[in-house]
Order: C-alpha cells, then sequence, then structure tokens
C-alpha cells in the first residue's frame, strides 16, 4: 500500500536527507550516540566467564547474528572489537559494508561478545531507541553516504569512525522512533518469511534437478521420454557392480571412467617466479572459479590466466576444447566442459572422451555422484580425493544414441528448471529492493507510519 507523508516538513541542510518532518530533529552522531565505546562498567567478567565469539561471516546481511561460537574471556587475546547486548554493530570494510553487513546485537553469552577487528559498534544515548539505530544503519542512505567516506585501496577500503561520529542522524521523538522501529520490525519479519519460503522452493527445485540426473543415469529416461525416444520403456535391469548407481538397464555397460576417457592431472607452477604469471593469455581453472562452477556447467573464462612459459614449467598442458574438468580438493565435485583450450590447477583433473562417452554425460555423471565422493574424500584442513580413488571411479554407459537422448531430455528439463529459479530469484530481488526502500523511507521520514498498525493487513507483497 502506499503510505501518507507527513503533513509539516521543513529543510533538514542534509543533502541526502533533503526536507524532514518539522518536528524532528536533525543531530550529529557524537551527540546521539557513542562509536566504538567500551564495554559497561557493568560488564566485568571473570577469566573464566564465557562470551560470544563474532568473526565476520557470523555478522547477518541486514541483521542477524550467528552466537554458535563462545570462548572464555581468558582465551581472547587483544586486538578483538568488545560490544555488549543493546549496541549496533556495522562491518566497516569493503565489500562488507555495501552488502549491508550489520546488527543489533542481543542474547550474547553474558551479555558481551569480542568479534573482527573490522567491526565499528554504535550504541545508541536516551536520544536514541537501538532498534531504530539498527535500521538507520542498514538503510541504503546511510551505507551509500559511508560508502563515499571509505578510504583505503582495492579490497581494503574501510568506513572511517569520523563517518559514524559525524553523520547527520535525523532524531524523531522517542515514542515516534519505536514506533517506527515496532512497523519496520513487522514488515521486515512479513518479507523475511515469505523470502525464506522462496528460497526453500529454490532449494526443492535444486533438488528435484539432482534427483533428475541421478535418476537418468541410472535408470535411464522416465517411461513417456523412452516412448518419445522410440527406446523400450521398461528394459530389464542387471546389478552394474558400482555402488552408487545399484541397478541399471541390462544392454549398459559399466566401465571405470579412466578405460574410456584419458584422465589428466592439473597442476600449479611457482607462483615464486614472477615470469610464470605475467602478460599471461590462458585461461587457467583454479579453486578461484569455483562459485562460478557451481552454477554452470560449461566454462569458457577463469578468475587467473597463466602464460606459455609457466606452463612449460609445470606438469600440466593445455587441454582441448570439450574436456570434462573436476576439482577433487577442497570443495569436490564441481565440474565443467571446456569451451576452449584451458588448463587447470593441481585441484582438479581432466578427462577427455573417447568414442564410447559423450562428455555431457559424463558431467551428468559426475554431478550424480555426491555421496560417493564424500566416502571417498579425507583431510581435515583441505578436504581431498586421492589420485588412486579418482581412478577407481566409475559409471554406467548407454550406447551412444541412448547417451544422447538422456542429454536432450536432461537439456530440456534443467533449462525449465532454470527459468522457475530465475523467476523466484528475481522475485527475492524485488522483495529485498522494497524492504531496503521501506525501511530507507520510515527512517527518513519520507513516509508516515505512525497509523500503519491500524492498517497492516491491507498492506500487502506481491508474492509472484
Amino acid at each position: 500500500m502506499k503510505y501518507p507523508h507527513y503533513p509539516k516538513l521543513k529543510p533538514s541542510g542534509v543533502d541526502w536527507l533533503g526536507p524532514v518532518p518539522a518536528h524532528w530533529s536533525v543531530e550529529r552522531g557524537r551527540f546521539c550516540m557513542a562509536v566504538n565505546p567500551p564495554l559497561d562498567s557493568s560488564h566485568q567478567l571473570a577469566a573464566e566467564n564465557e562470551v560470544s565469539f563474532v568473526p565476520m561471516d557470523a555478522v547477518g546481511k541486514n541483521g542477524g547474528l550467528s552466537l554458535h561460537q563462545s570462548r572464555q574471556l581468558a582465551e581472547i587475546g587483544s586486538g578483538y572489537t568488545a560490544f555488549q547486548d543493546g549496541d549496533v554493530i556495522v562491518a566497516k570494510i569493503t565489500p562488507c559494508f555495501e552488502n549491508g553487513k550489520g546488527a543489533l546485537a542481543a542474547g550474547l553469552v553474558n551479555g558481551v561478545a569480542f568479534g573482527t577487528t573490522e567491526l565499528h559498534v554504535l550504541r545508541a544515548t536516551s536520544k536514541l531507541d537501538r532498534r531504530y539505530l539498527f535500521y538507520l544503519t542498514i538503510s541504503t542512505a546511510y551505507r551509500k553516504t559511508g560508502q563515499a567516506e571509505m578510504y583505503g585501496a582495492g579490497g581494503q577500503k574501510r568506513v572511517p569512525p569520523e563517518f559514524n561520529k559525524n553523520f547527520r542522524t535525523p532524531i524523531p521523538p522517542l515514542a515516534e522512533q519505536c514506533t517506527i522501529a515496532d512497523f519496520l520490525d513487522r514488515k521486515a519479519a512479513e518479507m523475511d518469511a515469505l523470502v525464506a519460503k522462496k528460497r526453500t522452493l529454490i532449494a526443492k527445485l535444486k533438488e528435484k534437478r539432482s534427483a533428475l540426473i541421478a535418476r537418468s543415469v541410472a535408470r535411464g529416461l522416465p517411461p513417456k521420454a523412452t516412448r518419445t525416444a522410440g527406446l523400450d520403456p521398461q528394459p530389464k535391469l542387471k546389478a552394474s557392480g558400482i555402488d552408487w548407481l545399484g541397478d541399471v538397464p541390462a544392454h549398459w555397460n559399466a566401465s571405470k571412467i579412466k578405460y574410456v576417457a584419458r584422465v589428466e592431472s592439473g597442476h600449479t607452477p611457482s607462483r615464486s617466479v614472477e615470469e610464470y604469471w605475467v602478460d599471461c593469455t590462458i585461461p587457467w581453472v583454479s579453486l578461484n572459479d569455483s562459485s562460478y562452477l557451481r552454477e554452470h556447467d560449461y566454462i569458457s573464462d577463469t578468475v587467473y590466466q597463466i602464460n606459455e612459459l609457466g606452463l612449460a614449467n609445470s606438469s600440466a598442458r593445455i587441454l582441448p576444447s570439450g574436456s570434462v574438468i573436476f576439482s577433487r580438493d577442497a570443495t569436490i565435485g564441481l565440474c565443467a566442459i571446456t569451451t576452449r583450450p584451458m588448463a587447470v590447477s593441481q585441484h582438479f583433473i581432466a578427462y577427455l572422451c573417447g568414442p564410447q562417452l559423450i562428455a555431457s554425460y559424463l558431467l551428468f555423471n559426475l554431478k550424480a555422484m555426491g555421496q560417493n565422493l564424500e566416502r571417498l574424500s579425507f583431510g581435515s584442513t583441505i578436504v581431498t580425493i586421492g589420485m588412486s580413488d579418482v581412478k577407481s571411479l566409475a559409471c554406467a554407459i548407454p550406447p551412444i544414441s541412448e547417451q544422447r537422448a538422456i542429454i536432450r531430455f536432461l537439456e530440456h528439463e534443467i533449462a525449465t528448471l532454470a527459468r522457475m529459479i530465475d523467476k523466484i530469484e528475481k522475485a527475492i530481488e524485488c522483495l529485498l529492493e522494497y524492504r531496503a526502500a521501506l525501511i530507507t523511507a520510515a527512517v527518513a521520514g519520507k513516509i508516515d507510519v505512525r497509523k500503519a498498525s491500524t492498517v497492516q493487513s491491507q498492506d500487502t507483497v506481491h508474492q509472484s
């Protein structure tokens, strides 16, 4: 719904803020909040007392803290950021600041936490409701204004503490701050619940995709698709001899992959030899490409490249287009098909398929091996699969014509699921944009939500 505007406005004297309600004031942060203050004297703890421990990955985007970690106070060395229940924390380093990382601290062990040094701590004075202050810090206006004042180079840019001390803070009467915070608590909870449902639906669609791939490479096409392809809809089955597959159609063969595809190992030349890493033009797949490989079946470009000298001084070689690459370290089982000649790091191997096996069909088999790969993995710091286990991997191999039919079927079904997922992700993006816009409008006095509680049932969010 559309919310009313305040009836009377006045100039704020702040460019980003514009006019504010006539009964609001605007003050610099130093006069309404403490920036990076010490713990209150009431939080005097003994060395054996537990406190919450908060690394950056425990700080949520636009709210929320993961409080699974705690330590004894005696174990906490210097160099950590201390904060207490009721404080607002804000990530100060790029890209965490721009991404909205921050939270209102609550439920800390013994009321105290020590966290990453990359946090600013804001403690509201009697002029500010702490929840209102939290919403102000996750507003688009606050984040964009702070981004403009970051200093440093590249990935080390930070928001200075002076930004918060000088931030021109819009201050409604305290009771009205609480009303605004109540309204935003309610609306944020509604939208967060809707986003959570949509993300659950995406997870189910991805599970369906995985199940579809696993079923197709183990049993072939479903009956309807089998008839369309001119194949027997009810083939006899036989034991494959492969644990993760079970029974397969009797006319399929079962083989270790190394017998139908040549296995190529990757390698990383010495990083200390600068000449290997200058004027690089050869795509080189590394773990830095992991996020891309999680979402794509084909790879054309890589985060890093290598040059011919570096490649010549390694045991790796340029792989032809159409190679199936496969990660065997860290995140195991990431795989894709190369669309151009490239090399791979020591964390990957590559399969060059022979005449009995189509690359796309092998790719689907590798994607279906999840639990089997976990069984073969070992290591604590970096999980890995040994080369002997890589060479033991096996799959069932239908006739080439049936491989093509399965590939066509899976590509069509996966594309349909991808369109559904994309539509839901766009809906989530719209919801999050609306959430951010609503928060910004409320804390900047652009909408009057004082009577919103009486009309909340009329305010619906599109769920398409």
